[in-house]
This record gives C-alpha cells, sequence and structure tokens, in this order.
C-alpha cells in the first residue's frame, strides 16, 4: 500500500471510531474527513467543489424542502383516526399497512408524528404494541421506491456521481414490495414480544419533573414523611438536589430545606398533586403566561440544543415554552432538569407560551407529538393542489417523462406561489446537515477509489472470497452496511459501505446494481436499535422502550427481511 492508501484508510478507520464510538455530530466527522483530504491534496479542489451539485444529491435536498409542505397537508391526519379500532390484531394491520404506504412516498418521520398521535390518543390497545411497529413499518415502507427513505437518494447520488444514468423510481419495487410484506407478516406475529403497557393515552412512567422547596414554606425542616411526600400515590420522590449534591435513595427521615430541589417520577397527569402542596413550586406552571394545557415534543437528531442544557440553551426564550417533564426511554434520569444534557429522542412536556407556535424553529428542532398544533393546516383547496401535484410528479417521474428533479423544482415553485410554504420556512428547514454529510462523503469515496485503496481492498476481498463468487461478497456488503446503520445512522452507513460495494462489484467483474441495492437496503434495514433511525428514537419514548424491546421484537424482523432481500436481490438485480 501506498502513503495515500495509508492515509485513506486511517481516515475511513477514524470516521467509522468516531461514529460508533463518540457524540460528535456526523456532519462534523465528514467534514473533518474531507476537508482532510482536501487539504493534503489527495482529492483535487475541482472534484471536491463538484461534489456538493451531484444531480442526486441535489434531489435529496429538493425533495426534504418539498416535505416542509407535504407535512402540511390533512391527509394523514383524516386516516389516521379510522386505523385503530376493533381488535389487536385487525388494528395492527390497519395502522402498519396505511404507515407503510405512506412512508412509500412522504417523509418517514413526518408519518410516524402524524400517526403517533392517534396511536397515543387512542384507548383500545395499549400504545407499547402499536408504537414500535408504526416505527418499523414506515421504515419497510421506505424500501418501496426512490423517494421513500432518504437512504435510497443517497445510494442515487453516489451512482450518479460514477457517471452512470441515476436508479428508476420503482427500481426498488420487487425486492421492496417482498420484504415489507414479509416484515409486516413477522411484525404480526411476533407483536406479543413487545411489552404490554397500560392502556392510557399518556405513558405515566420514566418522566423525571421537579419542583423547588420555596423560602419560609410549611415543608422546611420537617421530613419526608412529615410532609406527606411519601403518600402521592402516583408520583415517587427519587431525588434531592440541594447545593449542587444529590440525596438519593431519599429515605423517609430526610429532613426538606427551603431551595432543595425535589426530583419526582410518575404519572405527569397528576402533576396537580404537586401544586396543591403549600411551598412548593412546580418549574414553569407557576408563569402565568404560560399554557398548562401540556405539549409533548421529541427532541430531532438535527436539534441545534443537543448537548446543552436547558439552561445554556436558553430554552424559554428561544421557544417561549418551558420544560415541565422531561423523559429518556430505558435510561434513568438524575439531577435537576435544568442541568440535564439534551439528546436526540428525548421526549419534553411542554408548558407553551402565545408564541410558542410561531417560532420558525420549533420544526427544524421537535417532532411535535400532542398538544397545541404549530403547523396551520392547509386550505381544501390547497390540500387537492398540493396532491395533485405531487402525485404529477411522482408519476411523470415514474413514466420516464421528465426528471424527478425537475417535477420536484416546478412543485416546489407552485407550493411558494401558492403560499404553501415560504422562503422564510425553506430556509430554516433546509437539510444542510444531510447535505454536508453527503457531499463529505461522496469526496470521501473520491478518495477512497483516486487513490486506489478501493482497488486494493476489493482485490483482497474477491481472493478471500474465492471459490465463492460474487454472491458471496453480495451478502458480505448488505450483512456490513446492516450492521454499520445499527451502530450510526442509516445516511452514515450507506455513505461508507457504497465506495466499497462498488469496488467490490468491479473486482468481480460483475454488474454494480445489485451491490447498490444491498446497500440501499442494508442501510435500511435498522430494527435492532433505536439509533440508526429517526423513527425508532420517536418511539423509544413514547412507548417506553428499551434496549432489549428494540433487540426481542426487531431480531426476527431482521432475520426475516435479510433473508427475503438476499434471497431476492441476485434473481431481481442479476450479476
Amino acid at each position: 500500500m501506498t502513503l495515500s492508501q495509508f492515509f485513506v484508510a486511517a481516515i475511513f478507520i477514524l470516521v467509522i471510531g468516531t461514529l460508533i464510538f463518540t457524540r460528535f455530530r456526523p456532519s462534523l466527522i465528514f467534514a473533518s474527513a474531507a476537508g482532510a483530504c482536501f487539504l493534503t491534496g489527495v482529492v483535487p479542489v475541482e472534484l471536491a467543489l463538484q461534489k456538493g451539485a451531484n444531480p442526486g444529491l441535489v434531489t435529496l435536498v429538493v425533495l426534504l424542502l418539498v416535505s416542509v409542505g407535504l407535512e402540511k397537508a390533512r391527509w394523514l391526519r383524516t386516516i389516521s383516526d379510522g386505523l385503530i379500532n376493533g381488535s389487536l390484531k385487525a388494528s395492527l394491520v390497519r395502522l402498519t399497512t396505511a404507515t407503510a404506504l405512506s412512508s412509500a412516498f412522504l417523509n418517514n418521520t413526518a408519518v410516524v408524528a402524524a400517526l403517533a398521535s392517534s396511536v397515543k390518543a387512542q384507548r383500545r390497545h395499549p400504545a407499547a404494541k402499536l408504537l414500535l411497529p408504526l416505527s418499523y413499518a414506515a421504515i419497510l415502507g421506505g424500501t418501496l421506491t426512490l423517494i421513500g427513505t432518504s437512504t435510497n437518494l443517497i445510494v442515487n447520488s453516489f451512482v450518479v456521481d460514477r457517471g452512470v444514468p441515476g436508479l428508476d423510481f420503482f427500481a426498488f419495487l420487487p425486492v421492496g414490495v417482498a420484504a415489507a410484506l414479509v416484515g409486516l407478516l413477522v411484525l404480526l406475529l411476533c407483536n406479543r414480544l413487545l411489552p404490554a403497557g397500560p392502556v392510557t393515552d399518556e405513558p405515566v412512567t420514566e418522566y423525571l419533573l421537579e419542583a423547588e422547596v420555596v423560602g419560609d414554606a410549611p415543608l422546611d425542616g420537617k421530613t419526608v414523611e412529615q410532609n406527606g411526600l411519601r403518600r402521592l400515590e402516583t408520583l415517587y420522590l427519587v431525588e434531592i438536589v440541594r447545593d449542587g449534591h444529590v440525596i438519593s435513595p431519599v429515605a423517609p427521615t430526610e429532613v426538606i430545606k427551603s431551595g432543595d430541589k425535589l426530583i419526582f417520577s410518575g404519572d405527569v397527569r397528576d402533576l396537580g398533586r404537586l401544586q396543591d402542596i403549600q411551598g412548593l413550586r412546580v418549574f414553569a406552571l407557576e408563569d402565568k403566561a404560560l399554557d398548562i394545557d401540556l405539549t409533548e415534543v421529541v427532541i430531532s437528531p438535527s436539534s441545534s440544543i443537543l448537548g446543552q442544557t436547558l439552561k445554556s440553551c436558553q430554552f424559554r426564550t428561544r421557544f417561549d415554552a418551558a420544560v415541565v417533564a422531561m423523559r429518556r426511554g430505558g435510561e434513568r434520569l438524575s439531577g435537576k432538569l435544568g442541568e440535564i444534557e439534551l439528546r436526540a429522542g428525548d421526549a419534553l412536556l411542554l408548558a407553551v407560551g402565545p408564541d410558542f407556535k410561531h417560532h420558525l424553529n420549533i420544526d427544524k428542532n421537535f417532532y411535535v407529538i400532542s398538544g397545541r398544533e404549530v403547523r396551520r393546516e392547509l386550505s381544501r383547496r390547497d390540500n387537492w393542489l398540493l396532491g395533485l401535484g405531487f402525485g404529477a410528479v411522482v408519476a411523470g417521474a415514474a413514466l420516464g417523462w421528465f426528471s424527478l428533479l425537475k417535477g420536484l423544482v416546478l412543485l416546489l415553485g407552485g407550493m411558494l406561489c401558492l403560499g404553501i410554504v415560504s422562503t422564510a420556512e425553506l430556509q430554516r428547514r433546509f437539510p444542510f446537515q444531510i447535505w454536508l454529510i453527503i457531499a463529505c462523503a461522496l469526496v470521501l469515496a473520491e478518495a477512497f477509489a483516486g487513490s486506489g485503496l478501493a482497488d486494493v481492498l476489493a482485490g483482497g476481498l474477491r481472493d478471500l472470497l474465492q471459490g465463492w463468487g460474487p454472491l458471496a461478497g453480495l451478502v458480505g456488503i448488505f450483512l456490513l452496511t446492516l450492521a454499520l446503520t445499527e451502530l450510526m445512522t442509516n445516511n452514515a452507513a450507506a455513505a461508507l459501505a457504497f465506495p466499497l460495494g462498488w469496488s467490490l462489484a468491479e473486482s468481480f467483474g460483475v454488474s454494480w446494481m445489485p451491490f447498490a441495492m444491498a446497500v440501499a437496503y442494508g442501510a435500511s434495514a435498522s430494527f435492532l436499535t433505536p439509533f440508526g433511525y429517526q423513527t425508532n428514537l420517536m418511539v423509544q419514548n413514547l412507548g417506553g422502550y428499551h434496549l432489549r424491546d428494540f433487540i426481542r421484537a426487531g431480531l426476527p424482523l431482521t432475520v426475516a427481511y435479510s433473508v427475503t432481500v438476499l434471497a431476492l436481490l441476485p434473481l431481481v438485480f442479476p450479476f
């Protein structure tokens, strides 16, 4: 291996290691790696700049901007009310089928956010039996079309970057339909593996609440037992924060002092119990400017407040809302609410002010699950025009009348003219991090191929698989991508695995198509952990799932999905 090949190999190892073992933003990791390749001359300036305008990448960006308007449509909310009705099995069939079909054409996170509200609001079946299948169905539905998931469009970006025509709109459909049907059947048969939580419209466990003992309170100087703080039934005093120190567990004989921060966990609907205790002030609820009709949100992976605390990010000022309670699925939170470092997927209960729904940064930072509606719903006319326009774009692109990019640009222009979206919204929701990750990943792929490292690795793998043929290589690249997507994110996994898959196909002297598809389907197979896919993060907190729940329910789905995909890929896309 040459010096440049060693350098590129070290870059790739560092990228994979930091993505798996650190909490640095993927965009920062990819940008740093691409910058190193650019500054050292491994990738020429002209080529590096061209990657940012890759037609496949531009198509992905425009589609995500179009999704800003599609999220306002009433379609999902109109059909969601009738999905959960009758037996659990029938409800599950309707919910997962509708979710999969919707996710084939709409943004997955928007689909899950819209339908999760109905799942949480219904009282017929435990939400924990439905929320994880909802996320899995959205993932399966995304594999049906080119625009079903950003992963497919990312793979298409790499294909176009290789100088060959992009993937057809329905190229994913034959394998995707079979995998989705098998996956939905597994979800139906294995639903008993999911936890059976209470049938209620609000999860009642794992929320963390904070209340402060005010000066000269009747509570001061009395023990926990004397103050009746052990007899709140649905709320449990888990910690006392005093002068920066945490007292836990809290003994009945512990004396309460003024200024103490009392940390409770339990049923958030019983906040009134705390308000009734004289001298105890529940954070945010004493502010008359805030609405106590609480709004539940989940922090998105693209939020600008990740890694910060409520205090350091000035949450109240930034969003005109205060956090009443916080929950992190499967993990015990500790300490004052204002000093807990925020992570993607954290669920927050907010008391919101009158300007909350008008803030321009809500959609970028949160998925609004329940409570007051933030988005302006479209009129009936705009709903029809948007639906017809989007349908025309899909049909025209599928029939080859025009490119998907041209159709999406025209649709986006029409949405601007009708006022469905504004330039301010598009500026706020511009997917800069996704654009940066993919553009930088294309630079890394260029370094991987240009340095000769791709040929070296592919040749070594071909020799290792001598006698087994390209089928073994196809299985290997699929399983590698699947493992990466569980450890990092689907987009990062596709970006890292594609260059190796392409080089492996060239090394065997066979078609690149089955290997590209293996990367796409492998990157979408995020069923074992909540970390690889945004919708999994969303439902983790909403359903109160632990990691073991994902493994228990996701393992049979992963096996069935993988067997189906690997059996069909060589048949549908011959070598």
